[in-house]
């Protein structure tokens, strides 16, 4: 995983001053300083873990970045003021440069770090690009002198298009409380494997973009696979999901388990939505569930719940197998050639409204469930 280029530019607006020191020593041990605050910032903005190189490292990759606009500005001002600011930025620091990055919540910088956890898969690996364009105009007045209002928080930042965004997905083990557990409640222990979802705003990073050939190979090419719909489009419904599986639960075996998923979808539209679930294995579909979901319109939008659906009996033992190999290691291996297709479409228009590629990994018990989304696009 990695630290976005937006929640970078926040972290340096916070912690990153004035880094002039009067010796060597004493710069080093402040910077040391420095990116043990942004790391333990990260930390409690997002959960995730960060080390002091991690950070050092994405604060010169953001430095290089900005002094090469600087510099590209300055060729084309020219003159003696260009001779003048060059000599000033050689005496900069990384963080002084980038601490003149634009607000956080307009810049994007891609950013691959991989290492949140060990064992991190690398095999999937975003790219430099431009960002999510969203509406022309976002933000401002248009030519002509027109307000626009902005498009939802969640346009470039979440699994959504303009037409039907996720608001939640989760795949969970629910357990009957014990009676004699204290205090008392009626209600199931629920175990969380994996779970999308929480409240995005403008301040979250945009999406980074994975180029689909990257994981065709790992989804069905033949008829209604990853490959074929990808090019029928539209191309702005398709994300990769990689997951970070928490599989820290005991009783997995109790017979009295349920065994459930649950998706939300909300739009500004009043369809009726199919929702196909396909379970691959080496890239071959082993098993396909299809829901269909009509709408209910609730505080202003039309809202879609596939609620407890009940998990079918090949992951259920999956899962139980997953469980029972002896090292972390080996689940990782098992799950390097098992991943998920999630295609929701108009049932009357069969247009493709949101599609999901999901990878996996087993996640660290002290971390918990994760998931970072991206962009499927084609370079």
């Amino acid at each position: 995983m990695h630290v976005s280029g937006n929640l970078a530019g926040e972290m340096l607006w916070l912690v990153v001053g004035n880094s002039s020191v009067q010796s060597v020593h004493r710069r080093r041990c402040r910077h040391v300083r420095r990116n043990e605050l942004i790391a333990r910032y990260i930390k409690l903005r997002t959960g995730k873990t960060r080390t002091r190189k991690q950070v050092s490292s994405h604060i010169q990759v953001l430095a290089r970045r900005k002094l090469r606009e600087i510099q590209a500005k300055l060729k084309v001002d020219g003159g003696v003021m260009k001779e003048k600011a060059m000599q000033s930025m050689s005496t900069l620091s990384s963080a002084q440069i980038v601490a003149g990055l634009p607000h956080p919540a307009y810049h994007h910088t891609q950013f691959w770090q991989p290492g949140l956890q060990a064992g991190t898969s690398q095999d999937v690996k975003p790219f430099p690009g431009a960002g999510y364009k969203g509406v022309p105009g976002v933000g401002g007045v248009v030519p002509g002198g027109t307000d626009v209002a902005p498009p939802p928080p969640w346009e470039g930042r979440a699994i959504a298009t303009h037409k039907l965004r996720l608001v939640e997905f989760s795949a969970f083990v629910e357990h009957p409380r014990d009676p004699d557990t204290y205090p008392p409640s009626t209600a199931p222990a629920q175990h969380l494997f994996v779970h999308i979802g929480g409240t995005v705003t403008y301040a979250d990073p945009l999406l980074e973009s994975v180029d689909v050939q990257q994981i065709n190979d790992k989804f069905p090419e033949k008829k209604g696979g990853l490959k074929e719909l990808y090019e029928k489009g539209p191309r702005n419904a398709f994300f990769l999901v990689k997951f970070w599986a928490d599989l820290n639960t005991n009783n997995l075996d109790d017979p009295a388990a349920f065994y459930g998923v649950t998706s939300v979808y909300e739009s500004n539209e009043n369809m009726t939505i199919t929702c196909s679930t396909k379970v691959c294995s080496f890239g071959k579909q082993v098993v396909e569930k299809v829901e269909t979901e009509y709408a209910r319109f609730e505080g202003g939008r039309f809202v879609y719940r596939i609620h407890r659906s009940p998990m079918c009996e090949y992951m259920v033992n999956f899962i139980h197998k997953l469980k029972h190999l002896p090292e972390k290691y080996m689940m990782n291996s098992v799950l390097e050639n098992f991943t998920i297709l999630q295609v929701v479409s108009n049932r009357d228009t069969q247009e493709t409204l949101l599609c999901a590629a999901f990878v996996f990994e087993v996640s660290n018990s002290e971390h918990g469930a994760q998931h970072h989304i991206y962009r499927l696009v084609k370079d």
